[in-house]
């Protein structure tokens, strides 16, 4: 298979990168100048394009059969603007689609996020992938609005799209500041880790685990169908659990200070997907 690859130089897509050469897939992954690199270190490297979105033309996409498309603005708290989430979320997306379509490419993936749930995701057990979208914060808002935008666009070109929302991953690449990479670096260093109680439950999933299976989905698409799956590991569990049990597997020496955090304003406490379930539009 031969990939377009946006977002190649970010946390999952340097694993995708990575576990796709591995199974002999060609990629053509665009970034947007020499000094950006991938979040890992690879044996092999996909072939680079060094251009923004807005540089692309139709022979940039020769020999390419699937674009997926992970890049994402904003996509780390502190969000920015919903005006700048938009823009680059929302309408670049739309053109970069545009500019594929006319390339000759018919098979798309977005990854998106299931923060695009937002307060609606408390209200169930198991989150299906048709549920409501109802994001409260500007990144998670401009990517509902791309899969609702993106989900028109390929029902009128008559194209095939599949919406992958993840769930909470980690593992090697993940920005410094979230959760595992803090904790990793208490407990190596011997120091202490602050959090909340940690009653929180969520659906932890490996980066490895992610590519994969994105991978795998980006292979198997039929065409001209149009769906929405969850990611993520189907195992979930308290906060306090997953960090119990990565502090063990560290050794780590230093302590776990439960509730010296307050929990967020809004909290959700339960937020799990349905991964089994996949919502075809068309």
């Amino acid at each position: 298979m031969y990939f377009f690859l946006t977002g190649g130089t970010g946390f999952v897509g340097s694993h995708f990168i990575r576990h796709a050469l591995i199974k002999s897939h060609n990629i053509k992954a665009i970034k947007r100048s020499e000094k950006s690199d991938v979040k890992i270190i690879l044996k092999n490297k996909p072939s680079w394009l060094i251009k923004n979105f807005s540089e692309l033309q139709i022979n940039d996409f020769i020999n390419c059969e699937v674009l997926v498309h992970m890049a994402a603005h904003s996509a780390n708290f502190p969000y920015d603007t919903l005006e700048n989430c938009i823009k680059f979320n929302v309408t670049e997306t739309l053109n970069l689609f545009n500019v594929a379509y006319s390339a000759g490419i018919r098979k798309f993936v977005i990854t998106g996020s299931c923060f695009e749930y937002g307060k609606k995701g408390e209200e169930y057990k198991f989150i299906p992938p048709d549920a409501s979208l109802f994001p409260t914060q500007t990144y998670p808002t401009s990517k509902a609005m791309a899969s609702i935008l993106m989900t028109q666009w390929a029902l009128q070109r008559k194209v095939t799209l599949k919406i992958l929302r993840l769930f909470q991953i980690y593992g090697e690449g993940e920005l410094k500041t979230r959760l595992w990479p803090t904790l990793r670096e208490k407990a190596l260093k011997g120091e202490n880790l602050k959090m909340t109680y940690g009653e929180q439950i969520r659906d932890f999933i490996k980066v490895d685990d992610v590519s994969k299976i994105i991978l795998e989905e980006s292979i198997n698409m039929e065409e001209n169908r149009i769906s929405i799956k969850n990611i993520g590991s189907g195992n979930p569990k308290k906060l306090k659990d997953f960090v119990f049990e990565a502090w063990k597997k560290l050794n780590a020496k230093g302590k776990i200070e439960l509730g010296s955090i307050p929990y967020r304003d809004n909290e959700i406490m339960r937020f799990v997907p349905n991964i089994d379930l996949e919502y075809v539009v068309r």
